[in-house]
């Protein structure tokens, strides 16, 4: 999953009701902000994706116990 920060406070200072707007606006989108107000763009996995991933997690793991090779992460 790829994420973009975009920091614009040069340009715009985006209100509360502003990012809320753009929210709507926008809703196939995931927006976060943090806390220096910059605005990030969360790509969502999806279900196609996110069901190939829990596959790919369960053989990755099942393996691993197999094996004791070491410790798998997501």
């Amino acid at each position: 999953m790829t994420n973009f920060t975009i920091d614009f406070s040069s340009v715009i200072n985006l209100s509360d009701e502003q990012f809320f707007q753009l929210c709507q606006k926008n809703q196939d989108l995931r927006f976060e902000r943090n806390d220096k107000g910059d605005l990030i763009i969360v790509s969502p996995t999806g279900g196609e994706t996110s069901r190939s991933n829990f596959e790919i997690y369960l053989d990755l793991g099942n393996w691993n116990r197999r094996t004791k090779l070491g410790i798998a992460f997501d």
